[in-house]
């Protein structure tokens, strides 16, 4: 491999600095999916994540009876953040209704035709004539709520887990966590870990660090690693905690700290979200799009795109159909144009006759001779 000599300069050590003006310029996009049984502070969560208002200043947990006939909502939320001169397009997807409902009809249906209509979204997009302004509404991340009273994982997590890891990254996190003990932590950590493990349920696996990566950059890899499933709680709220402004819950004995890594993993959740936030967006691309987009390529003829319900399914055959029937309009087109042109030239033919012959004339000398 040749390298530069110290006195010789190329230019090309300026590469990063374009792609960063360039990104910046541009803009980021990034949708997180929230999941989890209403009342777990869901909203609170995202609010206090990105230093939002209260996305949901009315939003109220039904009630028993409610409940009953209660299914599952998708509300996509769009929010412009700008931070020291960087702009992100954040699309916060809540989905009000999950586990609410006591007849236990499908919770995860709707929620797998969202993320697939995303992903036929894109894969329109990127097959049509304007690609260069392609808006990305994938879901990069879905983090799932956890009931702080529960023993692991439920049923219902399992399932929808199950049915979503090979589509999106997930990021499990215990909801509430200030209402468990330290020692309570650790063991529902351990017991959700082996919950995963036990149903083969795939989670957001962070990037493994090079050999000539930093040290800090390890040992940060390693933490978060550690800390999966996350012990969240989140707020809005301010106070005053030994002369500073702390955002937590007060309570009679006071006040939880939500960034304070003895009270809570919201640091490490953020570290994961914003440090990584480009690797979350890449896995979706790579894999999780990718491997929905060759399972459409891939299907017979009378197989349908994907679960996308009703109109928005589009099956190959009709894409066939479609192609094979503009080609043979435009081979009659070209027939009709060429049989035009004939019947013009035979028309120029019939009506051009031959020119009388032109008479021959003595010159005057002729003319002498003759007499």
């Amino acid at each position: 491999m040749a390298t530069a000599s110290p006195s010789q300069y190329v230019g090309f050590a300026n590469l990063p600095n374009n792609v960063h003006r360039r990104m910046v310029k541009k803009g980021f996009e990034f949708t997180v999916m929230l999941v989890g049984e209403s009342g777990l502070g869901k909203s609170t969560l995202v609010s206090s994540l990105f230093l939002l208002d209260k996305i949901y200043a009315d939003r109220t947990i039904p009630s028993a009876a409610d409940r009953c006939d209660k299914t599952v909502d998708i509300c996509p939320i769009m929010c412009d953040i700008e931070e020291r001169g960087v702009r992100l397009k954040l699309t916060i997807v809540d989905t009000p209704g999950f586990g609410d409902s006591l007849h236990g009809d499908d919770q995860t249906g709707p929620i797998i035709d969202y993320v697939d209509r995303q992903f036929q979204q894109y894969l329109d997009d990127e097959s049509g004539l304007n690609r260069r302004n392609i808006s990305d509404t994938r879901v990069h991340c879905c983090i799932y709520f956890v009931a702080p009273h529960s023993n692991g994982l439920k049923p219902i997590d399992i399932e929808f887990m199950k049915s979503l890891h090979h589509k999106v990254n997930i990021i499990p996190v215990i909801a509430k966590s200030d209402t468990l003990t330290l020692s309570e932590i650790k063991a529902k950590k351990l017991k959700i870990q082996q919950d995963l493990e036990t149903n083969q349920i795939r989670i957001y696996n962070l990037p493994q660090a090079d050999v000539d990566e930093e040290e800090g950059y390890r040992k940060q890899l390693e933490q978060l690693r550690k800390a999966v499933p996350f012990a969240i709680v989140g707020s809005t709220d301010t106070y005053e905690v030994k002369g500073k402004q702390v955002r937590g819950r007060l309570y009679p004995w006071g006040v939880v700290e939500i960034e304070n890594p003895l009270h809570s993993d919201f640091i490490l959740l953020r570290e994961m979200l914003m440090c990584h936030m480009q690797d979350l967006q890449e896995v979706t691309h790579d894999v999780h799009y990718e491997s929905f987009r060759a399972s459409i390529l891939t299907q017979t003829p009378n197989q349908s795109y994907g679960t996308l319900p009703g109109k928005d399914r589009i099956s190959m055959s009709n894409m066939s159909q479609i192609a094979s029937q503009e080609l043979e309009e435009k081979e009659a087109e070209i027939l009709r144009m060429r049989e035009m042109m004939r019947q013009m030239e035979l028309q120029l033919k019939a009506v051009k006759k031959p020119a009388p012959p032109v008479p021959h004339r003595n010159s005057s000398a002729d003319q002498e001779v003759n007499l």
